[in-house]
């Protein structure tokens, strides 16, 4: 009988630095998409899926992100005290009951595969998503939601996929195909940022991962790849080579690269035309802004 996936793991422990000067006081994660953090985002996905227990592999300077989680007690009191239930129903949205969240410290930067490794005494032996804050999916059923899915159709591990092109290989970890049946692949290898002229494929890892709690024991064996790094992508394909079944899904929905600039302000742009308050003026900004480039030029 396959074990339906209750964990995820959030690996929130990155400096943000990209995102300097405004990391310097607060975490990446609660950065603010429209009118919610990225974390929420993630949270939200999670619990569309199933997930009851949440895991942050967190570091030194990251409270303002448990804060985030707690209860505000006062503001809560004094939205009900003025009648402002739709914002207190917002509010208890990011409250988290007592022990649904954990928070272990990853001391040293050494990669993805290290921060998961970090959380493998609450993970026990049963299988667990990985969520990462910086890839924003947009989607009418959520991604996690679609890949606890077809988990329990094919057990194993299971990655996200979506094509890039060729000459973004060096950026992802790049899926060597076995078969393709157009939404799920069967996995052979796994290249973590290959070089254009030695991608296996064009399709590529993004953010969500669901795992079986062999790859923790297989990172437990794994010295540093790519970067220097303790990559998760090694010990999937660890897994491979030791007769686990990976699979890739082609996921429904639009992915945002919220670890960029450029993607952070993509999905602003997208998530507020997708709000209806918002849609009219923003839109009408936005061509306004557009007509006044062109005339420009």
């Amino acid at each position: 009988m396959k074990r339906k996936v209750t964990k995820a793991v959030f690996p929130v422990a990155g400096l943000g630095t990209r995102f300097l000067p405004a990391t310097k006081s607060i975490p990446k994660e609660i950065m603010t998409l429209v009118d919610r953090p990225l974390i929420q985002y993630a949270i939200d996905e999670a619990r569309a899926a199933g997930i009851r227990e949440f895991i942050f592999v967190t570091s030194r300077g990251k409270s303002a992100l448990e804060d985030y989680f707690d209860h505000a007690n006062e503001l809560e009191a004094h939205l009900k005290r003025n009648g402002k239930q739709d914002l207190l129903d917002v509010l208890r949205t990011t409250n988290m009951e007592s022990g649904a969240i954990a928070y272990i410290r990853q001391h040293k930067a050494l990669g993805l595969g290290h921060a998961v490794w970090c959380a493998r005494r609450l993970i026990g032996n049963e299988p667990f998503a990985v969520i990462l804050p910086d890839d924003v999916i947009a989607a009418e059923k959520p991604c996690l939601q679609q890949m606890v899915e077809a988990h329990g159709e094919t057990g194993g591990c299971m990655v996200a996929a979506m094509e890039v092109p060729p000459e973004k290989s060096p950026s992802y970890g790049i899926l060597d195909v076995e078969s393709d049946s157009g939404t799920l692949v069967s996995v052979k290898g796994m290249v973590e940022k290959p070089a254009v002229e030695d991608a296996p494929s064009n399709l590529a890892v993004i953010g969500r991962y669901i795992l079986t709690p062999r790859v923790l024991q297989h990172l437990n064996r794994i010295k540093s790849g790519a970067g220097g790094e303790i990559q998760l992508t090694d010990a999937i394909s660890e897994e491979i080579r030791r007769g686990g079944k990976v699979f890739g899904l082609r996921f429904d929905g639009q992915r945002f690269d919220c670890g960029s600039k450029a993607g952070f302000l993509q999905a602003t742009v997208a998530f507020g035309l997708a709000r209806p308050e918002l849609r009219d003026e923003l839109m009408s900004f936005l061509v306004g802004i557009t007509s006044m480039r062109n005339a420009a030029e």
